[in-house]
């Protein structure tokens, strides 16, 4: 695939924007890959993802930041630019669980997953062995006092140039002042029995229940606990011939592919967050 730029853009909905940045990167010598937009009737929003190749475009970052910002303030856009050929730093916080941390290392291995993986870190040691056959460094931070462990966890991630934070199944709250430190950068997943069935047991008590869909969610991690933006969610219809272990068994199917998808799109820039939900663009 060739290097691109991906612009992500929104702003109050109004005729001429599609037709305004395309003649835009056009005058530039831009060959534009591929394009899609979406209108937020109710707000009256304008949301657009368009990424093109960097080949013959004739504008570098900043000659492109200089030029687009004129047009971007008569629009009243809120913008992001970002660059295919990018490797962001990622790093990934495992308890007890691997089996969302195995995932996400192998889809990074055989290169689905655009980013760099400096660091796994863990309250428990059980992810050790994991992490050293896949030539990560792996830190075990027990969790005995919350703000002093979080302080560690927060200068590590900064010395490895950390821009990305996955929940592999993280069996801890964050902070709010963690999470004030990589606003929408930190992705959560959990299984989607929540609220009705929450606590440590949430299969065995909706197995009791005799549950007919199970599920997962992927999301932001904001202040509030399991309340931030969704990014992408699945389901999967069970029985009463699905025993409690078969149940765990098709929920952590769930929560590896919804996980690894959430990250990848976000690794993409197909994610645009506003008013507390997301634009997941194609």
């Amino acid at each position: 695939m060739p290097d691109s730029a991906i612009l992500l853009i929104h702003c109050p909905d109004r005729k001429g924007i599609v037709a305004t940045i395309s003649s835009f990167l056009y005058s530039f010598e831009a060959n534009i890959l591929h394009a899609d937009q979406h209108q937020d009737r109710d707000l009256g929003l304008f949301f657009m993802r368009i990424e093109w190749d960097l080949k013959d475009f004739s504008l570098d970052d900043a000659g492109f930041r200089a030029a687009f910002t004129p047009l971007a303030l008569e629009f009243e856009m809120r913008w992001e630019l970002a660059y295919s050929a990018a490797r962001p730093a990622v790093a990934i916080f495992v308890s007890r669980y691997q089996h969302c941390l195995l995932d996400l290392l192998y889809r990074h291995q055989v290169g689905e997953l655009r980013c760099s993986i400096p660091l796994i870190v863990s309250n428990h040691a059980d992810a050790g062995d994991l992490a050293r056959f896949y030539g990560i460094p792996f830190r075990h931070l027990a969790v005995e006092n919350k703000a002093e462990t979080e302080r560690a966890q927060l200068t590590l991630l900064a010395e490895h140039g950390v821009s990305l934070v996955v929940l592999a199944r993280y069996m801890q709250v964050l902070s709010p002042e963690f999470v004030a430190h990589y606003p929408q950068r930190i992705i959560n997943v959990h299984h989607s029995f929540l609220p009705a069935f929450s606590g440590a047991r949430p299969y065995h008590a909706a197995y009791q229940r005799g549950v007919k869909v199970i599920g997962a969610t992927s999301h932001y991690v904001t202040e509030e606990l399991d309340e931030g933006p969704i990014i992408e969610q699945d389901v999967l219809r069970v029985s009463h011939r699905d025993q409690v272990d078969d149940l765990v068994e098709k929920g952590r199917d769930l929560e590896r592919v919804v996980l690894s998808r959430a990250v990848r799109w976000h690794l993409d820039h197909r994610i645009l967050h506003y008013a507390g939900k997301t634009v997941i663009f194609d």
